[in-house]
């Protein structure tokens, strides 16, 4: 007997071969278990790697809002890099729609990106109000120097 949850939440890869072996042992119904739990360990994971890639776009917006003498090359890198990689895991999980997104993880990746914005500035600074298309439709380029 296998606890699936347990498994599920530490290896999906171990997961997945356990229940390849618990369905050639004919336990249909263990493997069944075996996979909803696969499925909502990866789901869950999934939405923190959204989560996470959120607050790090987020951050780099506040920082180039608040300290445009500091932008960088490094930061446009940033930014477009986290839009694509959101972009990519919306597109493997329909589910992380707009509406997903702002119902589920906005209000927090907010916070947590202000306040690591307010760390990596060492300084604090007003929540920031951004908006969707602050976030995801905004140009954020370096000037060219005259």
């Amino acid at each position: 007997m296998h606890d699936w949850p347990l498994l599920a939440s530490t290896n999906h890869y171990d997961t997945a071969v356990a229940i390849r072996d618990t369905l050639r042992e004919g336990d249909a119904q263990s493997a069944l278990e075996g996979l909803e739990e696969l499925i909502n360990a990866l789901s869950r994971s999934d939405e923190r790697a959204l989560k996470s890639y959120l607050e790090v776009l987020i951050q780099h917006i506040i920082k180039w809002r608040h300290q445009p003498e500091r932008r960088s090359l490094s930061w446009v890198t940033t930014i477009e890099t986290t839009r694509d990689e959101i972009a990519e895991l919306r597109e493997d999980n329909p589910r992380f729609a707009e509406a997903f997104i702002r119902s589920k993880i906005w209000a927090r990746a907010l916070r947590a990106g202000h306040r690591k914005a307010e760390g990596a500035m060492g300084k604090r600074v007003p929540q920031a109000e951004l908006s969707w298309e602050d976030v995801f439709e905004t140009s954020y380029t370096l000037e060219p120097h005259s």
